[in-house]
């Protein structure tokens, strides 16, 4: 057709594609980057969590925490608070939180003034060397027999020093599968009772058992943890321990082992704890 007909000419134009679908970009890429990064250092927080102990843990929470009272701090508004921010020390918001100085955190408890005070606790773990000296005799003058010494271990933790009194396979310190003491472990209490009388801490006792070999419709470990430690109880009563000392008595069943073996006699034992103050 000519365009002397009165019409114009229809030009069609095509544009050559070459490839396949080609490349649509890298923003993707930088997603995924970030979202493996973020993956990465969430399972290596969880590792870290499960690799360190509570003691390391809330060491870490108290060095990120203020060692210094915060400094008031302004909001520079004209408002209720007249310039100064809620959450400054003198500055209590109508939530009921508070400020810190009235409601510090557990981390700043911990901290006191000065921080953690390392001579106290020091002072209070050479208290409890001394009664372990007593207990096994490396002072020189023992206040128990041989035949005692077979059933004591103690160990000082960040609980506090913990007397364990456990059976042996011929020297039970339980009649039977009751939890009438025998004459060994009355003498044991008491003698741990006369030696606390040395220092004021608090005492928690917590009782432990052996598994029974099967499985029973009544199983009695729990009653019968909680009832030793209860006859435990009582003979650091009867043998001069003041009574308001006694922080808490537990029982623990068979949760808790002292060996690899659950039914070894071995798990059979008492814990008398002198805690921290």
């Amino acid at each position: 057709m000519s365009a002397k007909d009165g019409m114009a000419p229809i030009i069609i134009k095509r544009k050559k594609v070459s490839g396949g679908g080609g490349h649509h970009g890298g923003a993707w890429k930088v997603a995924y980057a970030d979202f493996v990064t973020a993956m990465m250092a969430f399972f290596l927080l969880m590792w870290l969590l499960n690799a360190t102990t509570e003691k390391q843990r809330k060491g870490l929470a108290d060095y990120f925490s203020p060692s210094v009272p915060l400094s008031r701090i302004s909001g520079g508004g004209n408002g209720a608070f007249q310039g100064d921010s809620m959450f400054t020390e003198d500055i209590q918001p109508q939530s009921g939180t508070g400020a810190t100085d009235i409601n510090p955190m557990d981390a700043q408890k911990a901290q006191g003034e000065t921080g953690v005070n390392d001579a106290e606790k020091a002072e209070e773990d050479s208290k409890y060397r001394a009664i372990e000296e007593q207990l096994q005799g490396r002072g020189g003058e023992s206040m128990v027999s041989v035949e005692m010494s077979r059933h004591i271990i103690t160990q000082v933790t960040d609980e506090g020093l913990i007397i364990e009194l456990f059976e042996t396979e011929d020297v039970p310190l339980f009649v039977g599968d009751g939890a009438e003491p025998t004459p060994l472990f009355r003498d044991l209490v008491r003698m741990v009772a006369r030696i606390s009388g040395s220092v004021t801490n608090n005492i928690a006792i917590s009782g432990h058992v052996q598994s029974h070999p099967v499985v029973l419709a009544q199983n009695p470990v729990w009653e019968m943890s909680y009832a030793r430690a209860n006859a435990a109880r009582t003979l650091l009563d009867s043998g001069g321990l003041k009574s308001s000392r006694i922080h808490r008595v537990t029982g623990h069943a068979d949760r808790t082992l002292a060996v690899r073996n659950p039914m070894s006699v071995r798990n059979n034992r008492v814990e008398i704890i002198l805690l921290r103050d």
